[in-house]
């Protein structure tokens, strides 16, 4: 498994490691705020403790004596510092709403789809990956993003963005990491029982490996069919929905699945042969196995033949 930078490890007191190279005010904007928050809640705190303790020290006559109606030295200071304060922010963070909110016009433009339960990105290339976003350091990025099914939450807490993804719209989403490495990327809206498992990775790599990355061919030769198709399982997302330990999960369960009779909702029948299953890959919803929800994307584009071949190769393989 893949070395992912840890959300704590370098972070600062609340906030994971910020690798934005264009929000870097943002931090220092959040901890201004955080710390004006606790000074005034522990103020006003002392203040009612105070009042509290005075209070019942003295006779409510002589409190009533000291009564104040008016003080125009301190309504002035309470009201005109923290509008200035208010005001300070408010620009301040506009500022900074407009840096995420602009797009370089020398972005590389890369569509993000969300699925259940996975991130498919396409590059300007036409290469498709699951679950790994590849991006060169120092480089503006445009998200363009939709949802193939409900409401997603594309968010990189390292980079201090986020943004819903939508089904049939288009939300953007711009950034630039300064640093090299593993990051992760969350789906923050809720969207079904396995949202916790929609958890993909951010790769910032240099331009030369960048560059390597869309020209380089998937699928390994070199290995057997059997084993190229079980680092698809869970390269491509399969493991989201489907187990091979036989235990059930939001899709069949992939053991002992070769050869085996699937009954479906429309009352039809078939054997779970490599047509069947090259079938479900590719149209999964022209036949709904009963007890299960259409839920599952097509992976059509998404697989080229050969992984096609070697994810029913892996199925045969947990069937023995």
């Amino acid at each position: 498994m893949e070395y992912i930078e840890s959300l704590t490890k370098k972070g600062s007191f609340y906030l994971p490691e910020n690798i934005s190279a264009t929000l870097g005010q943002f931090d220092i904007l959040f901890y201004v705020i955080f710390w004006l928050s606790a000074i005034l809640l522990i103020g006003l705190l002392l203040f009612s403790f105070f009042f509290i303790l005075n209070g019942k020290r003295e006779h409510p006559d002589q409190l009533a004596k000291k009564q104040i109606t008016h003080n125009i030295k301190l309504e002035f200071i309470w009201t005109i510092i923290p509008t200035l304060i208010v005001i300070i922010i408010f620009f301040w963070g506009f500022k900074e709403y407009l840096v995420m909110r602009t797009t370089p016009p020398n972005a590389i433009e890369i569509y993000v789809t969300g699925k259940k339960w996975f991130w498919e990105f396409t590059y300007p290339n036409g290469k498709k990956t699951i679950d790994e976003l590849v991006i060169p350091v120092d480089q503006p990025i445009k998200l363009i993003m939709s949802s193939y099914d409900v409401l997603h939450s594309f968010f990189l807490p390292n980079l201090r963005v986020k943004r819903d993804v939508i089904p049939n719209r288009y939300t953007i989403l711009s950034f630039e990491a300064n640093k090299l490495g593993n990051f992760n990327i969350f789906c923050t809206e809720y969207c079904g029982d396995q949202h916790s498992n929609m958890i993909a990775i951010l790769k910032v790599v240099d331009a030369m490996d960048y560059t390597t990355f869309l020209n380089e061919v998937d699928f390994d030769d070199s290995i057997p069919l059997s084993e190229a198709g079980k680092n698809i399982y869970t390269k491509k997302g399969c493991n989201a929905c489907h187990s091979i330990d036989g235990s059930d999960m939001v899709g069949p369960t992939w053991k002992d699945l070769y050869n085996k009779k699937r009954n479906f909702t429309d009352g039809t029948s078939a054997i779970a042969d490599e047509v069947y299953l090259k079938e479900s890959i590719i149209y999964p919803q022209k036949k709904i196995v009963s007890g299960y929800q259409p839920v599952m994307p097509s992976y059509q584009g998404l697989l080229v033949d050969k992984e096609i071949e070697a994810i029913i190769e892996y199925i045969k393989e947990l069937s023995k």
